[in-house]
């Protein structure tokens, strides 16, 4: 993926991860558009930042379906995606209560994601240097305790990138997937000072390097990832399980 030269749709962009991508690939001479739920934050943002902007609850597939609309006919020459939105929820499947949690998690993470695209593949198709940004996580290949369903989605969006980048292979349409380790964002109480976690700034710095570094990379991997990525295939999986959760706070 160039770095440059892009117009951009970054659903989910009003804070953490995707606000500071958003800022970079701006910077970067990019076009953006950034989605969110907050028609006030979108507001302070678009003042602030000069972005274009977009209402849109990546929970609700007709909210989708019109932000996707919306945004090709603002701007028909979109040629990359960053299904960015997602939330993360601590559940505890011993005892009652945490289906909700479970299925709004599902809701958010996978199908959000599945239905953007669905909404914008065959647009993307037709534009020049096209290109899906999915978001998985560390927690793909290694599970926190605590989040059993935010590690599956995750695990999920990670075969879907894998499979759609075989896929698209042929249709000028490049798959990449970011691969965040824990990031001090509001994902969970107190994530976003968490010592545990790696400081937001340094991550989208160190994505936005490796993605210019190499434009063709299929996994933006930032090195404080690798730990967790590679865990089975170094053979100290279960060391890695084990010290993950002993690490992490939401764990304790």
């Amino acid at each position: 993926m160039d770095i440059t030269g892009n117009t951009v749709f970054i659903p989910g962009a009003t804070s953490g991860i995707g606000l500071a991508l958003a800022l970079r690939l701006r910077d970067r001479g990019n076009t953006v558009v950034i989605g969110g739920r907050r028609a006030e934050a979108l507001k302070l943002l678009a003042a602030e930042h000069g972005f274009d902007t977009v209402l849109v609850d990546t929970a609700d597939p007709a909210s989708i379906a019109s932000a996707a609309r919306e945004v090709v006919d603002r701007h028909p020459d979109l040629n990359v995606l960053v299904a960015m939105a997602g939330i993360m929820r601590v559940e505890d499947w011993r005892t009652a209560g945490f289906l909700a949690d479970a299925e709004e998690v599902v809701t958010t993470n996978l199908l959000g994601p599945i239905r953007l695209i669905a909404a914008l593949v065959e647009h993307l198709r037709t534009r020049p240097g096209a290109a899906i940004v999915t978001v998985s996580s560390g927690l793909a290949h290694a599970p926190l305790r605590v989040t059993p369903t935010y590690n599956a989605t995750k695990a999920a969006i990670h075969m879907l990138s894998e499979s759609l980048r075989l896929q698209l292979a042929g249709a000028g349409v490049q798959v990449v997937e970011l691969v965040p380790p824990s990031v001090r964002t509001k994902l969970l109480p107190g994530q976003e000072t968490s010592d545990f976690a790696m400081p937001l700034d340094a991550f989208a710095d160190e994505a936005m390097a490796l993605l210019e570094a190499d434009p063709d990379a299929r996994e933006v991997l930032v090195e404080r990832v690798r730990f967790l990525r590679y865990g089975e295939a170094r053979g100290d999986y279960d060391q890695v399980v084990a010290a993950l959760n002993a690490a992490d706070p939401h764990s304790r």
